[in-house]
């Protein structure tokens, strides 16, 4: 199965929408509420950053017996330096995100903690694509 999401840079209402509305197609489906735990914090953590740091982004998701691979492609500033991002409680939020109780530096560590694999490309003044893979029925990862 296959669904795709919008998302609006700046717009801190709908962040977390696309993650609840995955949350209810995974109960539907009757995945294991320990993998659905990890996906939507994955998710919702990715969402967030897209709002904070982007113009706007697309969400896809596809579901199946096995494994749920998620492609966040964003247009944005983009990630100068992934390894430098990639560490707990670094980041580059504005006061104004900060504000709102978002730009602690834990969105990309939660995000790798929570996924099977997670690849991150990113081009400066073009944008980041996010890929989270998640296998079904499984231990969590320790990452």
């Amino acid at each position: 199965m296959l669904f795709d999401f919008e998302i609006q840079g700046g717009d801190f209402a709908t962040a977390g929408n696309a993650s609840s509305q995955i949350k209810k197609i995974l109960k539907q489906l009757n995945v294991d509420h320990r993998d659905i735990k990890r996906i939507v914090v994955a998710l919702y953590e990715a969402e967030v950053n897209v709002v904070a740091h982007a113009f706007g982004g697309k969400i896809s998701a596809e579901i199946n017996t096995t494994e749920v691979r998620i492609r966040l492609v964003d247009e944005g500033p983009g990630i100068p330096d992934i390894e430098l991002a990639m560490q707990q409680g670094y980041s580059t939020a504005s006061p104004e995100v900060r504000e709102m109780g978002f730009g602690a530096g834990m969105g990309l560590p939660n995000m790798k903690k929570n996924t099977d694999e997670m690849h991150i490309t990113s081009v400066v003044d073009e944008g980041t694509t996010v890929e989270l893979i998640f296998f079904l029925n499984q231990t969590p990862p320790n990452h």
